[in-house]
């Protein structure tokens, strides 16, 4: 067993720690700079992103690692540093995502396949030299709307699960730790039990594909969905719910060989995020490092508060810092919303 890639899985999910999803598309983060009335340009999209790895103390103290775009993890900053050093200066991992997006998969209408396995190892290579050490591949499963059943299809599931396994098989191969990421979409009219029964079959799966794949599950990280009600649905499970729920549908499916498990925040609110996040640490005692990896949590109100200008750097600093915080309180089931008004 690699033990580098064991240490560097098991640091990835370590408690008060998470982990920053900064690898927004060019077509995602021009969406978000869109919203503050930001060109999304090379140079601004260097400049907050250079923002961000700034925040020393947050880095240091509650970020555990870093996803990158390709574009970034090849930028420098102003000064010339290259950003994957100021992330690693910090005492935090760089990590690359390595997947071309999702694509319509043959034969099954309105179901979705992520693709980038050609040349990947060729890819892998050149990602360790530049300084990544883990890496990320997003896999999208959605639910039928109206009660349909059909959709996800076994289909969809298996040729995602086979593309996760083969990426993280890869991964390891170059001495780089994989996340596997298969989301179960929140978008969609289903409740919290049809999100538990298409989440427990994705993970049973992609589980499957990793043991066929030979992956050593100790040398990965997991990130998987919450279990949670669609965005439609009439009736939404409380914060209680969702915890119960998710804990019961990771120990039913996700091996306790893996070190990590780091949540996306999948289309939740800030708040959300941290508060189911907490209650699955408070009251449950559980195999895994349970901790978060987030993008538009994080970065939401720290993105408002930029806006685009020099002269917002600080105050845009302290509201990562503080999201970033707030997260690291809740891999230990120490947040409160009483904690959330008092910082703020």
């Amino acid at each position: 067993m690699n033990e580098q890639l064991v240490q560097v899985a098991e640091a990835m999910g370590a408690k008060g720690k998470g982990i920053l999803a900064a690898d927004e598309s060019s077509g995602t983060i021009k969406k978000r700079f869109d919203s503050i009335d930001v060109d999304s340009t090379e140079g601004n999209r260097r400049d907050y992103r250079e923002m961000l790895f700034r925040s020393r103390d947050a880095l240091r103290d509650h970020i555990s690692g870093v996803i990158l775009f390709d574009e970034t993890l090849r930028q420098s900053a102003a000064d010339g540093t290259p950003l994957v050093q100021l992330i690693a200066d910090a005492g935090s991992i760089p990590g690359i995502k390595i997947d071309k997006g999702a694509h319509d998969l043959a034969g099954a209408p309105g179901e979705k396949v992520t693709e980038g396995l050609d040349g990947l190892r060729e890819r892998l290579a050149e990602y360790y030299e530049l300084g990544a050490r883990f890496t990320k591949w997003r896999a999208v499963i959605d639910i039928g709307r109206g009660g349909d059943r059909s959709i996800p299809s076994a289909y969809c599931i298996g040729a995602n699960a086979h593309a996760l396994a083969r990426m993280a098989a890869l991964s390891q191969e170059q001495g780089l730790v994989p996340i596997v990421e298969p989301e179960v979409l929140m978008d969609g009219d289903h409740d919290i039990d049809r999100c538990f029964e298409v989440t427990e079959a994705t993970l049973k799966q992609v589980y499957m594909a990793l043991f066929h794949q030979r992956v050593v599950l100790e040398g990965s990280v997991l990130k998987p969905n919450m279990v949670l009600s669609g965005k439609l649905c009439s009736e939404q499970a409380g914060v209680e719910e969702v915890a119960e729920k998710t804990v019961r549908c990771l120990k039913r499916a996700v091996p306790a060989a893996v070190p990590s498990v780091v949540f996306l925040s999948g289309g939740q609110s800030d708040i959300e995020a941290t508060a189911h996040l907490n209650a699955m640490n408070a009251a449950y005692d559980m195999p895994w490092n349970l901790s978060f990896s987030y993008g538009r949590a994080l970065q939401a109100a720290p993105l408002q508060a930029w806006g685009g200008a020099a002269d917002n750097v600080g105050a845009a600093q302290t509201a990562f810092a503080h999201r970033a915080r707030m997260n690291g309180l809740a891999t230990e089931g120490r947040w409160s919303m009483e904690l959330e008004q008092a910082a703020a």
